[in-house]
């Protein structure tokens, strides 16, 4: 019997979103769905994300309506899928259990097949509840473990500790930890697990021993999640595949590589040569992919990275040095040569015309979206040449917060403090001096449990209070709901959905409802009037074909009451 595997599609969700920040419109969306339904991928991730913040800011459209009109284009050829965090949703803060079952709900019922729930700290209880809304809206609940390293510090940070006789941790995260997280969701009734490795952290060694224990230890299907940032991406996920993992996420070759998931192609010519049967019909995604390249160049503003080489499967020959690279690639990955492994790889990706690795991401072990952020920050500031001197304190300030996983938002958040201890040290101030709000929730304990205790003393530093202290929800507020002077006195939000968006969107989805309800209101309005001008011209009409005498008897009796000289 041919072994499978099935493949999830990032292409219109974390494809365009790492390339060129979610800015595919309705109409581009649409051009390729036709092509989407007969493509038969085992699922395709549609929405979540920055797909209804982006869409919203920058389209003006409602993420409601875009779900719904790809579930309707594609009906059940492809399950949906959407990425959401847990308790926290879209925000930093989390939400009162009425909104986050409202919108599992609401996202089941307009077309999300597989909801993929995952948590910056790993905290499994952040993630309970939404399971099971999801099962019980009739959804699939994806639960993820977010892959993250252990915290690597420079020798001068070693001494400090030393003299300050601050223990430093080491290997916190490793398989076995994972692992363990993975029988927590399963015991919770996690339909599936996904290694997240939202920074592409994953060398090929490593998933090697995490997917092969996985499989072992775990009895739901196991996906693999990976970006190709530091060069590990496409290596690591041939890997997965050798050890049995059931589920791989590609994107289709032109929206796919750099800070994107290893490209579909690369890993179907892998799996022609391994005999595996993805399911997937190659011709169509050659379709795909030519349309993709006329809509990546409408982006073009936004798209800092090469367009890849134009391959289809069906029609395009790999030449022979190439080929034998495949082949090679396969041999080293079975053989857990993991050196000669990322050489054949890479070399690959080259071929394809792919971004090559980022070996900044590479050596921080951070995010490549955590890196940016912070050297635009320095940047700005003019103060570029401290940006080593972050980097060095960036696994300081992380394992001082309890060493949270560096996923959103926790990697944002770690981020922007590590410049703040940095920019403190540079005043001459005390580290911590500044800190920023989302910092001291995360130390207070709002966010939830983080993988290591935090020491009561840096807690009481940073906070004020020594113990752990959950986020209070009687502190949280539902966002106002006002009715609109330009609409007729409408409500802002009139439905749950919208309501949900106000909730999970407060400033991005108010600007767009006001915006949304005060057009139509306009358009009502200029309806109603043209509405009233045609029938007034259909009267005016009759009453010109009437004979003379009739006008004058009409006119006498009041039936006709209107200034015809005006024309109206």
């Amino acid at each position: 019997m041919k072994k499978t595997l099935r493949i999830r599609d990032l292409t219109l969700r974390d494809g365009q979103q790492s390339l060129f920040a979610t800015r595919m419109n309705q109409k581009q969306v649409d051009r390729v769905l036709p092509l989407f339904r007969d493509a038969h991928f085992y699922a395709m991730e549609v929405w979540g994300g920055a797909v209804p913040d982006a869409i919203m800011r920058f389209l003006k459209e409602d993420p409601w309506n875009r779900l719904e009109s790809i579930k309707t284009m594609m009906g059940d050829a492809s399950l949906l899928t959407a990425l959401s965090r847990g308790r926290n949703l879209f925000g930093y803060s989390p939400y009162p259990e009425k909104v986050i079952e409202g919108f599992n709900r609401n996202a089941v019922q307009s077309g999300i097949g597989i909801m993929r729930i995952f948590d910056a700290l790993n905290d499994t209880n952040n993630i309970r509840s939404t399971i099971g809304y999801v099962k019980a809206s009739g959804g699939v609940a994806d639960c993820c473990i977010c892959y993250t390293v252990d915290p690597k510090f420079t020798m001068k940070e070693r001494a400090r500790a030393f003299w300050q006789m601050k223990k430093l941790p080491r290997k916190i995260f490793r398989t076995s930890y994972f692992i363990e997280k993975a029988r927590e969701l399963e015991s919770m009734g996690a339909d599936m697990i996904t290694v997240k490795d939202m920074a592409g952290l994953v060398p090929p060694a490593k998933a090697a021993k995490l997917i092969s224990g996985l499989k072992a230890e775990v009895g739901v299907p196991i996906d693999f999640h990976t970006h190709c940032t530091p060069g590990y991406g496409l290596a690591s996920a041939l890997v997965a595949i050798i050890n049995g993992v059931d589920i791989i996420d590609t994107a289709i070759l032109n929206f796919s590589g750099g800070p994107a998931a290893p490209s579909f192609e690369i890993i179907q010519i892998f799996c022609n040569k391994l005999g595996i049967d993805t399911g997937v019909n190659p011709a169509v995604v050659g379709k795909i992919n030519r349309e993709l390249a006329e809509i990546r160049k409408e982006h073009a503003e936004l798209d800092a990275y090469p367009m890849p080489r134009p391959w289809d499967l069906t029609t395009d020959t790999l030449p022979a040095e190439i080929d034998q690279l495949f082949d090679q690639a396969i041999e080293y990955a079975t053989q857990m040569d993991q050196e000669k492994l990322l050489e054949a790889t890479q070399a690959i990706e080259k071929w394809f015309g792919l971004p090559e690795p980022d070996e900044a991401v590479k050596n921080a072990e951070i995010p490549g979206g955590m890196y940016t952020n912070m050297l635009a920050q320095i940047k700005q500031l003019k103060l570029d040449h401290l940006l080593t001197r972050v980097l060095e304190v960036v696994p300081v300030v992380r394992v001082s917060a309890g060493c949270p996983p560096l996923v959103t938002p926790t990697s944002q958040i770690i981020g922007v403090q590590a410049v703040n201890y940095v920019l403190d040290e540079n005043k001459g101030n005390k580290p911590y001096t500044t800190n920023n709000n989302q910092f001291i929730s995360l130390v207070k304990g709002e966010y939830g449990a983080t993988p290591i205790e935090i020491d009561p003393d840096f807690r009481e530093l940073i906070c004020g209070v020594r113990e752990e202290t959950p986020y209070n929800m009687s502190k949280y507020t539902p966002q106002p709901n006002p009715a609109l002077e330009n609409a007729d006195g409408r409500k802002l939000a009139e439905n749950e959905k919208e309501e949900l968006l106000l909730e999970l969107f407060p400033q991005v989805a108010e600007q767009f409802l006001r915006e949304t309800k005060e057009q139509e209101f306009r358009d009502q309005q200029h309806a109603e009037e043209m509405r009233k001008i045609e029938i007034h011209l259909k009267e005016k009409a009759a009453f010109d074909s009437l004979p003379a005498e009739e006008k004058k008897k009409r006119l006498i009796e009041g039936l006709y009451n209107y200034n015809w000289s005006s024309g109206l």
